[in-house]
């Protein structure tokens, strides 16, 4: 294990977070806010302070690293990132507890959007908006942030693209593995601003439209309202509702159109799935909720709602506009269904993807075939063209791996003693990085219930979650750490 280099590698990724807690230092200077200052300088110094550190104990290492050094490294990484980002919370206080500041920090990187806040209105502009930016930062990635920015050498790029970009494979748009990073991030960026400016449109205020696009990018949910985006206008609701279906679609889709590669964008298996996905889902539970007194006015409204929370779930956002733990049993059971789901691979979208469930619904078409016709060969195809064996034993890998993490979570924080509904569907929602579940942390409940223990638990679920379960399952493991290092 070359810890130098993990150390480098931890190291600059420290120093980059410190760089960006200066954007919203400014932030709360606008809003002159002195304590959020004084929280996110003295942060910033931390953090300094201990990238320094680890430069001066990698700066004579060696430049080659495997894939567990790069799977350590990416789950290193993010856990200390949230340390260090629950900071600010912690210092001003707003969050008193620093387990509670952690479990805020962690649901914002990730993306999940899960919140142990009860009065979300009452926090500081520059605590919302670093608690939105977190998610901005997290949905793309912080280690791809780095390596489209930061010069590294390739021997180990793609080793730290493989840990943290989500998806059953990891590809490259381009040769080089930095102008690939560059690539992503621009279309992030592009579209962020793209959102922005429709919000603006739409007549919601500038900050709020900054941190909700923010929100929407990384796929992560946070409001800043109590009714989430149910404070807004209906025109700004469908602003955000497309574009996070639009965060969901893999990342690849908008290259090949900035490529006019057309054809192959709109051509793909996983883009067909995800959107028949979300419209079957969108219909029939406008149709199941149309009944309900709250859509007295027509079944625009249901049509809106269905759309907006099937959209938030998919793309495991996090948004409401309603309260959907008050719709039938049949739109529920959809929307749990679609949060295990998850988006597309490649883009900022948590959930198990919906390329892994095409190639398990495709395996298994396969297996029926081989068992009808023992001599055929039945490749497992997408896209036109065959699944790796690798990539098949890898998806397998990853159901099995889902399933034995959310029982073992399922059981720690059934400790809690609280309804199976609220036990459940907070681990669900967490390892699929999703945000609101259902019940006790519904659209209209929070997290804050939960004890310390729980909440830890939830947060490396979150963590798992976000980085494809790998790299934290490798990072706990006692067996990566056993053999001696080199230094």
């Amino acid at each position: 294990m070359n810890y130098r280099m993990i150390a480098k590698i931890v190291g600059r990724v420290i120093g980059i977070e410190a760089v960006l807690l200066l954007i919203p230092t400014f932030v709360s200077l606008h809003f002159h806010e002195g304590k959020c200052v004084n929280s996110f300088l003295l942060t910033i110094v931390l953090a300094a302070a201990v990238s320094l550190l680890f430069f001066l104990i990698s700066r004579h290492g060696g430049k080659k690293i495997f894939s567990k050094e790069g799977f350590v490294s990416v789950a290193l990484s993010w856990v200390v990132m949230s340390l260090i980002g629950a900071l600010p919370f912690f210092i001003t206080r707003e969050i008193p507890s620093y387990i509670d500041a952690f479990f805020e920090t962690v649901s914002g990187f990730t993306t999940t959007g899960s919140s142990i806040l009860t009065d979300i209105e009452a926090m500081s502009r520059g605590l919302l908006f670093w608690r939105s930016f977190t998610h901005w930062i997290g949905g793309m990635g912080i280690l791809v942030f780095m390596l489209a920015f930061v010069p590294t050498g390739e021997e180990y790029s793609m080793h730290i693209v493989r840990a943290e970009v989500p998806g059953p494979e990891a590809g490259k748009l381009t040769a080089k593995v930095q102008r690939s990073s560059l690539i992503l991030y621009l279309i992030y960026f592009v579209l962020t601003i793209t959102e922005i400016t429709a919000l603006l449109i739409c007549k919601m205020p500038l900050f709020d439209s900054v941190v909700h696009a923010m929100g929407t990018a990384g796929t992560g949910g946070f409001g800043i309202k109590s009714t989430s985006i149910g404070a807004y206008s209906s025109a700004a609701q469908v602003v955000i509702a497309v574009f996070m279906f639009l965060f969901g679609v893999n990342f690849n889709i908008y290259f090949f159109i900035l490529m006019r590669r057309f054809r192959v964008a709109l051509k793909d298996s996983e883009l067909h799935f995800y959107f028949l996905a979300v419209t079957f889902a969108t219909l029939t539970i406008s149709i199941n909720i149309r009944n309900l007194s709250v859509y007295a006015d027509g079944f625009g409204h249901a049509l809106r709602d269905a759309f907006f929370q099937v959209t938030s779930i998919a793309s495991t956002t996090g948004f409401t506009t309603t309260n959907f733990d008050l719709w039938p049993q049949y739109s529920k059971t959809i929307l749990i269904i679609i949060m295990f789901m998850g988006a597309c691979a490649g883009s900022t979208a948590g959930g198990i993807k919906v390329s892994r469930v095409l190639i398990l619904l495709k395996t298994i078409k396969a297996e029926i075939k081989h068992m009808l016709h023992p001599h055929s060969f039945n490749p497992v195809m997408i896209n036109g063209k065959t699944i790796q064996k690798e990539t098949l034993r890898g998806t397998l890998v990853y159901f099995a791996m889902d399933i034995l993490l959310v029982s073992l979570g399922f059981i720690v924080i059934s400790l809690d003693e609280k309804d199976f509904v609220t036990t459940f569907s907070s681990v669900i929602t967490c390892i699929s990085n999703v945000g609101p579940a259902f019940s006790l942390v519904g659209p209209a409940g929070n997290f804050e219930f939960f004890s310390p223990l729980s909440k830890i638990t939830l947060s490396i679920l979150m963590l798992m979650g976000r980085l494809e379960l790998i790299p934290m399952v490798i990072l706990f493991n006692p067996t990566t750490w056993k053999r001696r290092g080199q230094f």
